[in-house]
């Protein structure tokens, strides 16, 4: 908690970028101070990976996970955007890391359930 608030980092595959940013409003309105990802490389920043040769875009992308990873360390939370139930490696990582860093964990889908 920082100032009262809850951090909640959001985590989840970054193909869902409208779900993002609609999680990241709801949460911020629930009075949370919401941490997500820095770009969409999947669905709208593709110019990022433009002209990078295979060495700077694996360590590229192994910098950005690392650093999901700190993002992780100053929430108090995760909120795992699960659209559909779908949830990838890389989240499934995340979503260990945070529970073996004594964070909760929250997901879409049980607060989309009837």
């Amino acid at each position: 908690m920082v100032g009262g608030y809850k951090v909640v980092t959001l985590c989840g595959s970054i193909r869902f970028k409208d779900a993002f940013a609609e999680a990241q409003k709801r949460l911020t309105l629930d009075g949370c101070i919401v941490i997500s990802v820095g770009l969409f490389g999947h669905s709208g920043d593709d110019e990022v990976w433009d002209g990078m040769d295979e060495g700077a875009l694996s360590a590229t992308k192994e910098m950005l996970d690392d650093m999901h990873k700190r993002k992780i360390d100053l929430a108090d939370e995760i909120f795992v955007i699960d659209v559909g139930g779908y949830i990838g490696e890389s989240t499934r990582d995340e979503i260990e890391y945070a529970i073996a860093n004594g964070k909760g964990v929250d997901y879409l889908s049980a607060r989309d359930a009837p």
